[in-house]
């Protein structure tokens, strides 16, 4: 079996005096289930096939003429001194070599904000002709095994919690942010049986850097779908269960606010989109709360505003306390605002009935859509608006018509899903009704003498 990892030591060496070991060599600490493979130079029946071993439950070994060696805690080079002089007893200089074969499975502890934390068996090293070293399992490689870190990961502060042979255990900072951003190895750690990663959470959000952890090899699957709530001034609240993937496996992207929001039927005209809320539910029990301004993406296309989510998040709409209806085409052409709004125009117009328009669309264009008023019947100096409020009351109003006017609240209001305009009657068109009212009896009746002179 070809060794995975070695660490030689010439009988007559000391410590300072040793080959510098390679990574592996100085990280990977022996113990129980580790099967190993001694060779000592011109002594073949203690070397090869002969020289193989497994490390006993007690950390120990049974080797020929030396007896019983603790090896438990030891790295490769340092097993190989130690067996070096306890061979030089018997051997003379002694050249000892100590390769791993198959490493033994670690038990680490993952907690924190990571998607699944608990408790983990990771194999120490690939097995056969893997080069050494390369599956050595790490700070990251156990973080993905518990399905990457959440969206509050706080990556500068990560700690790993050693235990100590004398009891206690050691802590080890890292920065893993480092790692993504400078390739620092150093803060990539392998690990030991027994450690804890621990993963804070972070006290305040840097959006740009939520962001850019999302494409890292620490983010979580990708594929999994996210189970979210959106509330406030939407036009569908509710929650909602968002795919990151299509039925044939294609990618849809990362789950954004504006993308929810696009779901939920988009914003309401009396949202506020400077004050967007992201909820989210922390590993350590507490809510974070993630400010959102959409304005400024709308403005300066400032995309860290969009919010990549996570599981369980809930987005909150709040209610403008002023609309400025300046910025009303603006939002109004934002991807999460909806695409249409559905309004009625009834009455005196045209084409009376429900017209599909853009939001915050005003009501002098809702009134030239349904094709402008009837002109012999139409009274065109006001209509009334009617309007169905979110606390389920009913409004209306009269709102004076002039088509030389912009969007204003008080003679050309920006309208909202299933607004009512009723364009009513002039003054003459109601007199002429109420004259054919009164006479529709007596024009039935002449109608009928008409026939009757036909008939007879």
């Amino acid at each position: 079996m070809p060794s995975l990892a070695q660490g030689r030591v010439f009988g007559d060496t000391t410590p300072s005096q040793l080959v510098a070991p390679s990574q592996l060599q100085e990280a990977y600490i022996l113990g129980p289930a580790d099967i190993i493979q001694i060779d000592i130079f011109n002594v073949p029946e203690y070397s090869g096939p002969n020289g193989r071993y497994q490390v006993l439950v007690d950390g120990s070994l049974n080797l020929p003429l030396i007896g019983r060696v603790d090896v438990q805690g030891l790295t490769l080079q340092v097993a190989a001194q130690k067996f070096s002089q306890l061979y030089a007893e018997y051997l003379t200089r002694p050249i000892v070599t100590v390769s791993l074969l198959q490493a033994r499975p670690l038990s680490i502890g993952l907690a924190g904000e990571v998607n699944r934390p608990g408790s983990y068996v990771l194999n120490a090293l690939g097995a056969g002709n893997t080069e050494a070293g390369a599956q050595v399992p790490t700070v990251t490689r156990a973080i993905q095994s518990a399905g990457g870190i959440t969206q509050s990961a706080d990556l500068r502060r990560v700690q790993l919690r050693r235990p100590q042979p004398s009891g206690g255990e050691q802590i080890i900072n890292l920065d893993l942010k480092e790692l993504l951003q400078t390739g620092d190895l150093r803060q990539d750690l392998s690990l030991r049986d027994g450690d804890t990663i621990f993963i804070p959470t972070q006290t305040n959000v840097n959006l740009a850097e939520a962001s850019q952890l999302s494409t890292t090899t620490l983010s979580g699957d990708s594929t999994r779908p996210l189970n979210i709530a959106v509330v406030g001034e939407v036009n569908r609240p509710g929650s909602y269960t968002m795919q990151r993937v299509d039925d044939q496996g294609g990618q849809l992207g990362l789950v954004t606010v504006t993308r929810a929001l696009q779901t939920a039927g988009g914003i309401t005209q009396l949202a506020d989109i400077r004050r967007v809320e992201v909820r989210r539910n922390t590993k350590i029990g507490t809510e974070q709360v993630i400010d959102v301004d959409l304005w400024q993406l709308l403005q300066a296309g400032d995309l860290t505003q969009d919010v990549i989510l996570d599981q369980g998040d809930t987005i909150v709409v709040p209610t403008a306390e002023n609309i400025d209806l300046t910025e009303a085409p603006q939002v109004a052409s934002a991807s999460f605002s909806p695409a249409t709004i559905t309004v009625n125009v009834v009455g005196e117009v045209v084409k009376s009935g429900a017209v599909a328009l853009p939001p915050n669309t005003s009501l002098n264009q809702a009134l030239l859509a349904a094709g402008g008023f009837n002109n012999i019947r139409a009274r065109r100096q006001e209509v009334e608006l009617v309007r169905l409020n979110p606390n389920g009351t009913v409004s209306r109003r009269t709102v004076p018509v002039d088509f030389s006017q912009e969007l204003n609240e008080e003679t050309n209001p920006a309208l909202r899903p299933n607004d009512v305009i009723v364009v009513g009657r002039s003054s003459i068109t109601k007199t002429a009704d109420t004259i054919t009212t009164i006479l529709s009896p007596f024009v039935n009746l002449f109608g009928a003498f008409r026939i009757f002179d036909v008939l007879f």
